[in-house]
């Protein structure tokens, strides 16, 4: 008997300026399945799925559903057939309310007056059914990114839909939010529904996913059964050679302290305790110190703190023995501090520029970039751009003059980790610096924190992903409800120790 497949998009082809972005794709999702579709940054994930819900036409292929071929020529077409999709970068109105992103674009009317009593009720009981507990009536922009996901997802089946496509799902979400959307995942397919799931992380599709599809560079590499596998077969298909998933390193030989951060407290824009909390710590040349804890105690406001985004209630930061505290954005990029930000496309990109525009953000000012009459020096800032891209494997279409909005999210990625180290810093604030990326460049960006710290730079590392941080730094710092609460050293640390103090059951009195 011939497999029954609830989506089939065969010999898919879709082409952007410069690239073969799917280059003759087939992809078959059974019913109830949660199907995983892996690959590098660029690889053409994002795209396919985006052909499926009608975001994109392909040049070429058919979609067929239950066996019968389909047109989707936008969006409403995709829920019309019962196909709905999370994107990487949500699609909500922030200052709207969870339950109006929820009904939007479907919403209950009668004699042409909204009727949200019944719409609420029944986006309660979607909620309680697959325990996505959401306030309906708070504001998107209070609510964490998590929450959001949760949002996404309760507007997929709001719309009644049988196909769910996740494109990279737990890129932005916390180790407790991950484990509780596999869960959900697990919940939806048993009930019926076919789950597309776009991941980078190895980990989590052999946790979840029944099957996996591999692309790498545009084209069709395999279908494996997740149980017949292993992960080193997977980034092997994926990158196209075998991965190193530990980080080499040396031991670190510290020096003096690069930055030095004094009693800090800054501000919360939520409620009226501070979200950092008389912070004190230093980092030293030659080590990287991370900051760990669950997402939301003071991590992104103590940033904010260092790079000047945000003033300080108290306290005083000093960088290379300078007091850096009331001094501006750009004093501190030209001082010796770099920033990876967290938000790549709030703090780390302008996206309607060109790539080689958004490497030169901060030095464009530079002799180098600028002449003596004021105008930019376009043909030294195309060869600038052209060297970091060759150097740091960015894949863009049409190379130095892609707009940035155009690039997949690792690559955009990977080129805020080029043009930050690339400056030389004498202290480097990476912050979530490998989210959204494949094994491979994980690996490399990696190898450039551990790098920097041999060349004797200074490297504060922010992050939630628990093997990034046992695996990267050379001491922890654990952050929990606005303060550092102990001190670990990873070689000799357990992940459920880390996890005591990140949870608050733990703490330590630490000293700088």
């Amino acid at each position: 008997m011939e497999q029954q497949y609830a989506i089939e998009m065969l010999h898919i082809t879709k082409k952007f300026p410069g690239i073969i972005a799917n280059d003759d794709i087939t992809l078959q999702l059974r019913k109830g399945e949660i199907h995983a579709l892996l690959g590098e940054n660029g690889a053409g994930k994002s795209t396919l799925m985006s052909v499926l819900f009608g975001l994109y036409q392909p040049e070429e292929g058919e979609i067929r559903k239950d066996g019968q071929p389909v047109s989707i020529k936008n969006p409403n077409d995709a829920n019309a057939l019962g196909i709905g999709m999370v994107h990487q970068h949500f699609k909500l109105v922030e200052c709207f309310s969870v339950l109006d992103n929820i009904i939007m674009g479907v919403e209950p009317t009668k004699m042409g007056f909204l009727q949200k009593k019944e719409a609420r009720e029944k986006v309660l009981a979607l909620s309680e059914k697959y325990g996505l507990h959401v306030d309906p009536d708070a504001i998107i922009e209070d609510i964490t990114v998590g929450m959001q996901q949760r949002t996404e997802i309760l507007k997929m089946l709001y719309r009644d839909n049988e196909i769910l496509i996740f494109d990279e799902p737990t890129a932005v979400l916390t180790p407790q939010e991950i484990d509780e959307l596999m869960q959900i995942m697990k919940n939806l397919a048993a009930e019926g529904k076919s789950i597309l799931f776009i991941s980078h992380k190895l980990a989590e599709i052999m946790a979840v996913a029944d099957r996996c599809s591999v692309l790498r560079k545009g084209k069709y590499i395999g279908t494996v059964e997740t149980a017949n596998t292993t992960m080193e077969e997977l980034s092997a298909m994926m990158v196209g050679r075998n991965v190193n998933f530990h980080v080499e390193k040396k031991p670190s030989v510290p020096g003096e302290a690069v930055l030095q951060v004094e009693h800090m407290s800054v501000a919360s824009k939520r409620s009226k305790e501070d979200a950092v909390k008389d912070v004190s710590f230093s980092v030293r040349r030659g080590e990287i110190v991370c900051i760990a804890g669950i997402d939301g105690n003071g991590q992104t406001e103590l940033v904010y703190g260092l790079t000047g985004l945000e003033p300080l209630r108290e306290g005083k930061v000093t960088l290379c023995g300078t007091d850096i505290t009331r001094a501006p954005i750009r004093y501190r990029n030209t001082h010796g501090m770099s920033h990876i930000p967290e938000d790549r496309h709030k703090h780390g990109l302008v996206l309607d520029y060109t790539l080689e525009d958004n490497m030169v953000l901060q030095r464009y000012f530079e002799p180098e970039f600028t002449g003596k009459a004021g105008f930019l020096r376009r043909d030294n800032i195309r060869a600038y751009a052209e060297r970091l891209i060759e150097q740091y494997d960015v894949r863009s279409g049409q190379g130095p003059i892609t707009h940035a909005r155009s690039m997949s999210g690792g690559n955009q990625q990977k080129a805020i980790v080029a043009r930050e180290i690339d400056k030389d810093p004498e202290l480097l604030v990476a912050v979530q610096p490998t989210r959204g990326l494949d094994v491979g460049a994980i690996e490399y960006i990696h190898k450039q924190l551990v790098a920097q710290r041999d060349a004797g730079k200074a490297v504060l590392l922010v992050s939630l992903e628990l093997d990034e941080v046992m695996d990267v730094p050379d001491r922890i710092l654990v952050m929990y409800e606005g303060e550092i609460v102990g001190e670990l050293d990873p070689k000799t640390a357990t992940q459920e120790e880390l996890g005591l103090y990140m949870a608050g059951a733990k703490r330590d009195e630490v000293k700088a």
